[in-house]
């Protein structure tokens, strides 16, 4: 089982958003059949081996076994992976394009980027997967807490300066050998667990350099 998957095709994302299947998908992350499932669900068993059938189809949920009892051979399932993420490229025409209106300052904008990310990461996993091999990415996820907005926006720009010093010191047009790779970097406020809406915060604007009270 994989610890992401990435639905790409607009059938399967349909497919995986149905409250049933989707429960059908968290159920599974232990093996189980539609008899199994039946009684932990609190659903019927012809019901859910329907949606296990549909879910198979589209590549969600995969037979990990057949056990036979007496006459009858029960068929096992498993999730193919222990979490989902719908690529942009399920909603083709619709999906964000970040190179329609660039702005480092708008949270749409990050957005998009996101969903671009999203979708090309999701990509490379699949053609990997396919060809038995391993993804070459590197990440880095980090939390700051600023004193004030306008530390924030020094922050936002020495960090644009040392990825733009990084990429121009780095990039290579004319290397013969020289596979092209995507540099993302975002900045944005976490979301309360509980949100006060009288609270004023980030999310009251699309844009990071708008003025705020900051809380303590």
């Amino acid at each position: 089982m994989l610890d992401v998957a990435v639905i790409e095709e607009a059938a399967a994302a349909e497919a995986s958003l149905d409250p049933i299947r989707s429960r059908i998908l968290a159920a599974l992350a232990e093996p189980g059949s539609a008899a199994m499932l039946a009684g932990r669900l609190g659903l019927p068993r012809q019901k859910v081996n329907y949606h296990l059938k549909e879910l198979e189809r589209h590549g969600l949920v995969e037979l990990a076994e057949e056990r036979r009892k007496g006459n009858v051979t029960e068929r096992v399932y498993r999730a193919t992976a222990a979490s989902y993420v719908i690529s942009p490229s399920a909603l083709a025409a619709v999906s964000p394009d970040p190179d329609r209106s660039p702005d480092r300052l708008s949270a749409r904008w990050l957005l998009a980027l996101g969903a671009r990310l999203v979708q090309e990461v999701g990509s490379l996993l699949t053609g990997a997967a396919r060809a038995g091999q391993r993804v070459a990415s590197f990440g880095i996820d980090a939390e700051v807490r600023f004193a004030s907005a306008a530390d924030r926006a020094a922050f936002a720009e020495e960090l644009s300066q040392a990825v733009a010093g990084l990429v121009g010191r780095y990039h290579d047009e004319t290397a013969p050998q020289g596979r092209r790779h995507r540099v993302v970097v975002g900045l944005h406020q976490i979301p309360d667990p509980a949100p006060d809406p009288a609270a004023a915060t980030d999310t009251d604007t699309d844009r990071l350099d708008a003025p705020q009270e900051n809380p303590r």
